[in-house]
């Protein structure tokens, strides 16, 4: 889904990697790429910009060059906004082309269905699902989040597709959706390792992943098409763990549908790939 002057893994080495955005390249830690060696070093001197962390979560960004903020980058047919962030992350998560690549293909061969995206970040794959012709809930605890991807959605004249952008903590609001009686067709859900609610709500992966994935089958029941669950984490072996999780806990998707686990990846200018966290996706029918 990206042209190679809007999106290029250049290398990555020494818990680093170096990558393109548009007119900028820039230099991140990555967990992914400890222990692994640079194979271009001449490359790394193009940085324009550097991310240092300073505790777990935060850090600071030094530029080589003048960087405008934000700026766009295209994603296939969409223009989404880049910023550098004090958390080291821009706005997208390049590691999901193929991701955006599948919902769109799900939507289109379903036809018209509505979509529940959590943790939907600054909108990507609800913009590619609206595009293809989903009604699309989009839901995320950051109110800025929901801000940026409106702005997404308006650079990419959608702003007028069929989304509700909903800023609140994903469990109380699929747990009130469930309340209602609302169903939808489809879910993806990308959650965090860790993180918080706008009132201070703390979600735990490994403790609070099994009510939300419940209560989101719950939201599909009897009429689900598609569900995408993905996870971004440096540990290797994480996508056959979510698997066997959803296999034991639900049978019944082995049975129904197609249910298929890997590992998200970027491959760089020397084609060494670069792990980049875990999916699991399913599909009625045939994948």
């Amino acid at each position: 889904m990206f042209a190679s002057d809007q999106y290029e893994l250049l290398d990555f080495g020494e818990g680093r990697k170096l990558e393109r955005f548009g007119p900028y390249v820039l230099d991140r830690p990555s967990a992914a790429a400890e222990g692994a060696t640079r194979q271009g070093p001449h490359l790394w001197t193009q940085s324009s910009a550097r991310f240092k962390r300073d505790d777990s979560r935060t850090g600071r960004w030094s530029c080589t060059r003048p960087i405008d903020q934000p700026w766009p980058v295209n994603v296939g047919s969409l223009a989404v906004e880049l910023k550098l962030t004090s958390s080291g992350q821009l706005g997208i998560f390049p590691e999901q082309a193929d991701n955006w690549r599948w919902i769109d293909q799900q939507v289109r061969q379903a036809g018209h269905v509505k979509v529940l995206n959590l943790f939907a970040y600054t909108g990507v794959g609800t913009l590619v699902a609206a595009a293809a012709g989903a009604e699309v809930v989009h839901v995320d605890a950051a109110s800025g989040a929901v801000a940026w991807a409106r702005r997404n959605a308006d650079a990419s004249k959608l702003n007028r597709l069929p989304i509700r952008w909903i800023a609140e903590d994903v469990i109380k609001f699929v747990g009130r959706e469930r309340k209602r009686g609302n169903r939808y067709d489809a879910v993806i859900l990308d959650p965090p390792a860790y993180g918080h609610g706008p009132q201070g709500q703390t979600w735990k992966l490994d403790s609070d992943l099994d009510e939300l994935f419940s209560t989101c089958l719950e939201l599909c029941r009897g009429r689900t098409q598609f569900l995408l669950l993905t996870c971004h984490s440096g540990r290797l072996g994480l996508a056959s763990e979510l698997l066997n999780y959803i296999v034991a806990r639900h049978p019944d998707l082995s049975t129904e549908g197609t249910l298929y686990s890997g590992d998200m990846s970027l491959v760089s200018m020397a084609g060494r790939r670069l792990h980049g966290g875990a999916v699991v996706r399913w599909n009625r029918g045939v994948a």
